[in-house]
């Protein structure tokens, strides 16, 4: 085999059916196209979403409330999970919470949640910390450090 004899498998390639070509062909005068109307001018195509002059979907739907563009997507965890997965003395990183499988899908800054108790003094590295899980953190004898702490 070489470059000069390459050819697709037989049956790949198929044939355009050639329109207007006359009455004979069964597919000529308006080439399947139909009478009038923008679908049978040459260079039409659609909007995106366009209906036929239809009340679209997107506007049809009613839209409620503010959404920000700016918004940051947390992924969450709990100071229970993290209680019982690590020992005392323990680093807990966002990247070592990832390899436990705490933390899963796409990768988004981690912010710790107070639910539950934590017992086992940890050192918690995370983008975020709610209030509560500060304080407890810090109750058991640990430190919640983020980013801006740790600069």
């Amino acid at each position: 085999m070489s470059l000069n004899n390459l050819q697709p498998p037989k049956g790949m390639k198929k044939q355009g059916y050639r329109v207007g070509r006359g009455q004979g062909s069964g597919n000529g005068k308006t080439a399947g196209r139909g009478h009038k109307g923008a679908q049978s001018r040459s260079g039409y195509h659609s909007k995106r979403g366009f209906e036929g002059g239809q009340m679209p979907l997107h506007r049809r739907l009613p839209k409620r409330g503010f959404h920000n563009l700016f918004r940051t997507e947390y992924a969450v965890v709990n100071l229970d999970t993290i209680g019982t997965a690590f020992e005392a003395g323990a680093v807990v990183t966002p990247e070592v919470l990832r390899e436990r499988g705490l933390l899963r899908g796409q990768v988004l800054p981690v912010k710790v949640l107070g639910r539950g108790e934590i017992s086992v003094a940890l050192t918690v590295k995370a983008d975020k910390f709610s209030g509560k899980a500060a304080e407890k953190i810090a109750a058991a004898g640990g430190t919640a450090e983020t980013a801006a702490t740790r600069e």
